[in-house]
């Protein structure tokens, strides 16, 4: 078993690159539910993150461009394994971090796979230094006003409202007598 691929838990951003040594009607059939897994030799893989393609479909952009263009891989990554992977012909298999749930896998693929090379996407840096935060911004720092003021300041509103409701409805019976 030299064959055998070791997937640590809550890896991320890496992409291996397999050539898949078969008929074209056996490569197509490894997007079908389970197959993929049996023949990596595991038990189940997201199929949302693997792609099989044949290369032939890339045109001029290839294969080491669509890593870099379509995947995000360093082009100084590409850059050492450009020839094996623009003499690759037939099919293709991408399998990204992500396929495996964050799980460990071990894989053992069946011998018409072949591992080509695996590389690691470029990482978004998310981090970002600490925003500070207004005063006027924190909860319960603004001016509070006494039971009594706050009473007066809703009747004030009730009334003023009052006053604009019935001024509406006298102009309206106004209009309609006259």
């Amino acid at each position: 078993m030299t064959n055998v691929i070791e997937i640590p838990a809550g890896e991320r951003g890496v992409i291996r690159v397999f050539d898949l040594d078969m008929a074209p009607e056996q490569a197509r059939f490894l997007r079908e539910p389970g197959a993929l897994a049996q023949v990596l030799g595991i038990d189940e893989i997201d199929l949302d993150h693997v792609e099989i393609f044949p290369v032939s479909d890339l045109e001029e952009l290839g294969l080491a461009g669509y890593l870099t263009q379509g995947c995000g891989i360093a082009e100084a990554e590409i850059a050492p394994d450009r020839a094996p992977l623009s003499a690759l012909e037939g099919h293709v298999l991408l399998l990204r971090s992500r396929a495996f749930g964050g799980q460990a896998a071990r894989l053992t693929p069946a011998s018409q796979i072949t591992h080509i090379a695996s590389y690691g996407e470029k990482p978004i840096n998310w981090s970002a230094p600490p925003q500070a935060t207004p005063e006027s911004s924190k909860l319960y720092t603004g001016p509070k006003l006494s039971p009594r003021a706050a009473r007066h300041a809703a009747r004030r509103i009730g009334a003023s409202l009052f006053a604009v409701v019935m001024s509406l409805i006298a102009l309206l019976l106004y209009v309609l007598v006259f």
